[in-house]
C-alpha cells in the first residue's frame, strides 16, 4: 500500500448550527473523544500499513435525527448516537478489526 493511501475517513456531525440532531456539547465531546482515539491510537500516521484515517468535523449531515452521526467513508455506514462511550467500540471493532457494529447503524449507503 502507499504510504499516504486513506483507510477511512470519519465524517461526525459534532456541532450541528440548528442543533436538530444532537446536543452540541455531547457532539463536541464526541469529536474530541474521536480525535483522541485517531491521534493515540496511532490511526493518522502516514506510515500506517492500511492506510491513514482522516477525520472531519461536519456542521450537518443532513440526517437531523438520533445524533451526533457519523459517515464512515468508504464504507457507507452510517452510525447514529455517536457517544463517547460508543466511539471508541466503533474505531476499535469497525476501523480497526473491519467488523462494522450493526445495533448502532442508521443506514447504509454505496459511494
Amino acid at each position: 500500500m502507499s504510504p499516504h493511501q486513506v483507510s477511512h475517513h470519519l465524517l461526525l456531525c459534532a456541532t450541528p448550527t440548528k442543533a436538530k440532531c444532537c446536543d452540541p456539547e455531547a457532539g463536541l465531546a464526541t469529536w474530541n473523544e474521536l480525535k483522541r482515539l485517531v491521534r493515540e491510537l496511532g490511526l493518522e500516521h502516514s506510515d500506517r500499513p492500511e492506510g491513514v484515517v482522516l477525520r472531519s468535523k461536519v456542521d450537518c449531515l443532513r440526517i437531523c435525527e438520533k445524533g451526533p452521526i457519523l459517515l464512515v467513508w468508504p464504507d457507507g455506514v452510517w452510525y447514529s448516537e455517536v457517544t463517547v462511550e460508543r466511539i471508541n467500540q466503533i474505531i476499535h471493532q469497525h476501523i480497526i478489526n473491519r467488523q462494522p457494529i450493526q445495533e448502532w447503524i442508521l443506514r447504509t449507503s454505496s459511494f
